[in-house]
């Protein structure tokens, strides 16, 4: 299995290790430990560019997820590419510390490349409560206003 965390930008600090320990908690919760996946922190300017590139948005976005799987043995699972920049604006919001938002976004991108959708209500709400269930086995406490806006 191999996991790697890198950081691309300088606005916000990153604990590559604490993040590392993070997905590898996610992806056996999610039954995907021995996968491979790599997590890379950005800024805006390079998430703008990846989104208008790949999904023809002409606007920064939190996290993209790149599901890279193969037919065959090959145990590569994907890529997470998450904005600290648009992390901090989103935690300063929410007033939640802004490891606690970039978490939120990588166990978000890790769901994705699981096969969780969030486009329908539905399907969104099951792919948030999971997102929340992984945190909070996590962290003692998740406050409610971390899920403002994805949970009604």
């Amino acid at each position: 299995m191999s996991l790697s965390v890198q950081n691309h930008q300088r606005r916000v600090r990153i604990q590559p290790s604490r993040l590392r320990r993070l997905a590898l908690r996610a992806l056996d919760a999610l039954g995907l430990s021995g996968r491979e996946v790599h997590v890379t922190i950005v800024d805006d300017r390079s998430i703008r560019r990846m989104n208008e590139q790949y999904l023809g948005v002409r606007k920064p976005t939190d996290v993209l997820a790149f599901n890279l799987e193969g037919p065959g043995p090959v145990p590569l699972l994907g890529e997470v590419i998450i904005s600290a920049d648009t992390a901090a604006r989103q935690a300063k919001g929410l007033r939640v510390p802004i490891a606690m938002e970039i978490d939120l976004l990588l166990v978000h991108g890790l769901l994705h490349l699981a096969g969780y959708d969030d486009c329908a209500p539905r399907r969104a709400r099951a792919m948030h409560e999971r997102a929340r269930e992984i945190l909070s086995e996590e962290r003692r406490r998740v406050p409610d206003r971390l899920w403002t806006g994805l949970l009604s």
